[in-house]
């Protein structure tokens, strides 16, 4: 796949995302809340699996957003582990370490949450597929009562849509990824909470 030159990309590009690695705060003993393995899967017609969560499955009429398939780390687990892992459990597509593309992208910040507080980060792979029919069967029980739906979104609709998705500042993302444009590190995308 195509490289993007790294003077062009930190020239026009800046604006649209950021390309950095993590804070130099953090390191690889950074104590996150947590992290999660997530996966912007695309298809041959460049559509962008996503799937439509519940802010909150006890009051539905709080309303809704859209994110990638992709989950926490476990303990003691490797990022593309973890990633294969939710990708097969999410989705039912089973792929190999060497098969999964490249960490792309992540996300990451202070949040709070009824369940946990502290740092958190979301680390992206991508992968592209010709096609695939998603099998939901794996779904812990949080999961199937949280998500919704599912839907491949077309690129141009996903850059206009008013719904909400995570990551933030994903099309510009997509579209580099969708013409081969791969970056050399994972870019940081904005932080959500």
């Amino acid at each position: 796949m195509a490289r993007r030159d790294t003077n062009t990309w930190r020239g026009r590009e800046a604006d649209r995302y950021h390309r950095t690695m993590p804070d130099e705060s953090l390191s690889a003993e950074t104590a996150f809340a947590r992290r999660s393995a997530r996966i912007l899967l695309l298809d041959k017609e460049d559509r962008l699996l996503l799937f439509r969560f519940l802010v909150d499955r006890h009051a539905p009429e709080l309303g809704h957003f859209w994110a990638t398939p992709g989950g926490g780390v476990d303990e003691g687990e490797q990022l593309r582990a973890a990633a294969i892992r939710e990708l097969h459990e999410e989705t039912g597509l089973l792929v190999s370490d060497d098969e999964l593309g490249p960490h792309v992208a992540l996300t990451g910040g202070p949040a709070v949450f009824s369940w946990a507080q502290g740092l958190f980060q979301d680390d992206f792979f991508f992968h592209r597929v010709q096609e695939h029919q998603v099998d939901t069967s794996g779904f812990e029980e949080l999961e199937a009562s949280q998500i919704t739906q599912f839907r491949w979104w077309p690129l141009a609709e996903l850059a206009a849509t008013g719904e909400t998705v995570y990551p933030l500042g994903l099309a510009p993302l997509l579209a580099d990824l969708a013409a081969g444009r791969i970056p050399e590190s994972p870019v940081r995308l904005p932080w959500h909470h």
